[in-house]
């Protein structure tokens, strides 16, 4: 196979799945996987992927943020499979901080018999909930119409009212050197002012974030225990030098 048509061949793989493995590649070609690393260092360059652990995706502007729409529709099984594992860490009573997202809104379900108290700034997550009778404090502030999410000065203002016994967050990449990201200064602004309330800070994130980094810089690594999933034992061995690991089992 020529050069050019494993590279159309690569791109066509990431168009369906957004992200792929380096063995998929292998497979897929019949290449080398020295050869492959030569083909996606190249598409790297020429910015049509992101090189990551393993494999490649997409690549995405830093500063734009998938829709919630976007992140709740996608890779739908593995999120609610780590939610329940993020939620086994809430004790019976806790008070918790629920930062707006698709995998913590997947935690509410777990919730209903812990009798916890929640607060959060996620506008999605209400209805739920209230469905599942769960004590609710809903912070003001500004509606970011991608998300759903409150922001802003009201949202740091009653914030500021509440202590946390564990807070749970989203985020859109973590790296070993840059730690947390997300693409939006106020979302991060709220994050870190939640972590920085409470006990103990989980971020919830699946392995397709390992590697990326977003526009704003959130916390660095050990001020959170990392909840993932699927992580390949390379990657949970780097990052357990910066953090607490813990990963979700199928």
């Amino acid at each position: 196979m020529l050069t050019n048509e494993r590279h159309d061949m690569i791109i066509s793989l990431l168009d369906d799945k957004q992200t792929i493995k380096m063995q998929d590649i292998v497979d897929a070609t019949g290449a080398s996987e020295s050869t492959i690393r030569r083909d996606l260092t190249e598409l790297e360059n020429q910015n049509k992927l992101e090189r990551v652990f393993g494999g490649a995706m997409l690549t995405e502007r830093n500063l734009l943020e998938p829709s919630i729409l976007d992140k709740s529709t996608k890779n739908l099984q593995e999120k609610k499979r780590l939610a329940k594992f993020a939620a086994s860490f809430i004790q019976e009573g806790d008070c918790i901080f629920l930062d707006a997202g698709s995998t913590t809104f997947q935690m509410i379900p777990h919730l209903k018999d812990k009798n916890v108290v929640v607060v959060t700034n996620g506008l999605t997550h209400i209805d739920s909930l209230n469905e599942y009778g769960i004590t609710t404090y809903l912070t003001g502030g500004l509606i970011k119409s991608r998300t759903a999410a409150l922001v802003g000065s009201q949202t740091i203002q009653a914030l500021q009212n509440y202590r946390f016994d564990k807070c749970f967050l989203g985020v859109n990449g973590f790296h070993v050197s840059y730690g947390y990201t997300t693409p939006d200064p106020e979302e991060a602004s709220v994050k870190k002012l939640a972590s920085s309330l409470a006990r103990q800070t989980y971020v919830v994130t699946d392995h397709t974030k390992y590697e990326k980094v977003s526009f704003t810089k959130i916390l660095d690594l050990e001020e959170a225990v990392l909840l993932v999933d699927n992580l390949p034992q390379e990657a949970i061995e780097s990052l357990q030098n910066n953090t607490t690991v813990k990963v979700e089992k199928r």
